[in-house]
């Protein structure tokens, strides 16, 4: 390695970024906590992880492919909504959501990663010896 990659490599390695410490003011952990509060229900992890899938979907369908009532799935959409994790437009007597937090998405999806690794349910491209094209 020349002089003049090392010297980069070194710079992009000590180039700055926000470091844990400097972002866990009591402010940004309380945040921080409201932010997994949020996600941390099974039924907003499922509406979720349908919007990811289909992009956007009404809340009559959500209500239907989750298994809830109406009215529950209604409440927990208006907390996504109240946290921006989801936008919604109406068309006539409907009502459309869309996933609009990129954050929420990865959070989601790392967590429930996290579940099938630790129930041994791992999807196919994270197991050992699978040809992964």
């Amino acid at each position: 390695m020349n002089a003049n990659a090392k010297s980069s490599l070194v710079r992009d390695v000590a180039a700055p970024r926000p470091a844990m410490s400097d972002a866990a003011t009591q402010e940004t952990a309380e945040l921080a906590a409201e932010i997994f509060s949020l996600l941390a229900d099974a039924t907003r992890i499922r509406i979720i992880a349908l919007l990811e899938e289909e992009g956007e979907i009404s809340s009559g369908v959500l209500a239907e492919r989750t298994g809830r009532s109406a009215a529950g799935v209604s409440q927990h959409l208006a907390k996504l909504r109240l946290g921006h994790v989801v936008a919604s437009r109406s068309e006539g007597p409907r009502v459309y959501y869309r996933l609009i937090d990129e954050h929420a998405r990865i959070l989601v999806r790392q967590a429930v990663f996290q579940a099938q690794h630790v129930t041994g349910n791992l999807p196919a491209d994270h197991r050992i010896g699978v040809d992964h094209e």
